[in-house]
């Protein structure tokens, strides 16, 4: 960047009533500046999406910078103020302005959630706006259920099908308030809510109560799928079979359709230090964690998660959508805020802005992680194998390659950190294998960023025989997604189809059990042991029933 353009970008995105001279952290600004190029140095040339990264403290401007490409058929390079499309940060803006509904007193926290949307079906027991808010409501996640009902990764999805598939589904994953999941449903919802009750559309709301009040003039939800938006990141995802770059960019309208940039979003993260809109009770219902029934305290707010990094405190979110890659952290004690935006799912954007955390807050943060304490190859292959947990129905397959644990297609190696412990690469999240049993399946905990512990026991097994196979061919049909599901035997292996998904084959867990790409699919059976049905169960969607219809003989393509 050169030297005035970087003075004019300060001149310009210094917030108000902060000085340009206020005390920047942590060494020289031209050293912490090579240090954060050096981060994005792999995505920073002219054939490569990358990102936008921008860092402030107090309000005031320290880094802002583009790497790589916003358009690569064009060669648009990516800039401070090229607009992304934000993924999950959305949530956030969400539960802030559901908050000034809260504070206004149009709507309670311990509102029925079908007192707002009576369409949604009745599952039997009370679920509440706050259990949506903090992710405890034991909704099934719609971007899976969309899935079933034959929607690709990169189709349009506007909130109409998602309010579709929503409320068809006569299951959930667990009890409210039991548990906490984190579900794209929840905020769908509460959008709707704030709707309802104000009256307006989330942009005219948002714009009018949030967006104009801060001066973020280039943030905004966009009303349709297909609108034009200056300056716009094209999302992209590698080629495999190529060795190049696809465009990867769904459509969607609604709560899942804001556009934002790195100088916008350092404005709303000054807002939540000082409450300039919302004032303190609005930003308190934000940094105020969810509790479960036992009184667990989830580590998620409203729209934020509230984490620590190395022994500091850290509020913010993070966002996937095709090929886009968000992530917001402040930094509250430190004041410290940064963004970053990227436009390639292949880019590791949390490790990424965790690091950048590190070149400005390094010398006041706890050591990193443990270092590996070594397990022979051997004790690791005793470990290798799919493991079903009896609470969610999934299934994880592990493997030992390269002389490492991984799951099975994963890209990580597990670190094994002692006494059966493991954690995926730097992940904080945490695989833990009880001592062996004589006579007992192997045992596995996993607990993530959430603060359920999910258990699995291994499941050794024979593979089933063909004829074992036969039992399952047939035809599944499911109302909740409207949509029937062939079970078929190709190349020797089961495989099951839907329309505009083709064949996803079924590596055999033990007994009724597989495993796909789908997730984890058990057949059931009728107490005269005949197959009656099937169940799909994946990290966010247990138990997704679809009854047998009829018997489907065809063994091999046609």
């Amino acid at each position: 960047m050169r030297p005035l353009h970087a003075l004019l970008l300060l001149a310009l995105w210094v917030l108000p009533g902060r000085s340009a001279h206020a005390q920047t952290p942590r060494g020289p600004r031209a050293q912490r500046h090579a240090r954060v190029d050096a981060l994005f140095a792999p995505w920073s040339g002219k054939a490569t999406p990358g990102c936008a990264v921008a860092v402030s403290r107090d309000g005031v401007l320290d880094y802002a910078r583009g790497h790589g490409r916003a358009n690569l058929e064009d060669d648009v390079p990516i800039t401070p103020r090229s607009v992304f499309n934000m993924a999950s940060v959305t949530k956030q803006f969400i539960a802030f302005s559901l908050g000034l509904l809260v504070q206004e007193g149009k709507v309670s926290m311990d509102d029925d959630v079908r007192k707002h949307i009576p369409e949604l079906p009745d599952f039997g027991t009370r679920r509440t706006v706050a259990h949506l808010m903090h992710h405890i409501s034991g909704l099934r996640e719609q971007g899976q259920l969309m899935a079933l009902a034959g929607w690709r990764g990169d189709d349009m999805t506007l909130d109409a099908d998602n309010w579709w598939v929503l409320t068809r589904q006569r299951g959930v994953n667990f009890e409210p308030g039991a548990e906490v999941l984190y579900t794209n449903a929840a905020y769908g919802l509460l959008g709707v809510i704030v709707r309802r009750v104000s009256g307006q559309s989330l942009r005219d709301f948002a714009d009018e109560r949030l967006f104009n009040p801060l001066g973020m003039k280039d943030t905004r939800f966009q009303e349709g799928a297909f609108a034009v938006i200056p300056r716009r990141a094209i999302g992209y995802a590698p080629d495999k079979s190529k060795g190049d770059w696809r465009v990867s960019m769904p459509q969607s309208d609604g709560s899942g359709s804001l556009f934002s940039t790195v100088g916008d979003l350092l404005k709303w993260q000054q807002n939540q230090l000082d409450g300039r809109v919302g004032g303190p009770a609005v930003r308190a219902l934000m940094q105020t964690s969810g509790t479960l029934n036992d009184g667990t305290v989830t580590g998620y707010g409203g729209g934020l998660r509230l984490t620590e990094h190395r022994g500091l405190r850290t509020v913010g979110h993070d966002g996937m959508m095709g090929g886009f890659r968000t992530e917001s952290v402040l930094f509250p004690d430190q004041r410290l805020s940064i963004v970053l935006l990227c436009n390639s799912g292949s880019i590791p954007s949390s490790e990424l802005v965790w690091k950048v955390a590190d070149v400005y807050l390094g010398d006041l943060m706890k050591a990193a992680l443990p270092p590996a304490v070594a397990l022979p190859e051997a004790d690791l292959a005793a470990l290798a194998g799919n493991y079903w947990s009896p609470l969610t129905d999934e299934v994880v397959r592990l493997e030992v390659k390269g002389g490492a644990l991984r799951e099975v297609g994963g890209a990580k190696d597990f670190v094994h950190m002692g006494e059966g412990a493991f954690r995926p690469g730097e992940s904080p999240h945490v695989w833990r294998f009880a001592p062996p049993r004589p006579g007992a399946p192997r045992e596995l905990s996993i607990r993530d960023a959430w603060p359920t512990t999910r258990p699995f026991i291994r499941i050794d097994a024979p593979p089933p025989t063909r004829g074992e196979l036969m039992a399952f061919v047939g035809q599944y049909r499911s109302e909740e997604v409207e949509m029937t599901y062939s079970v078929r035997i190709v190349d020797e292996k089961l495989a099951v189809s839907w329309p505009r998904r083709g064949d996803v084959f079924l590596e055999p867990v033990g007994g009724d059990r597989f495993v796909g790409s789908v997730g984890a699919v058990s057949f059931t059976r009728t107490a005269a042991g005949g197959v009656d049905g099937l169940l799909v169960s994946s990290r966010r969607l247990r138990r997704f029933r679809a009854e047998r219809t009829g018997l489907e003989t065809r063994l091999s393509r046609p």
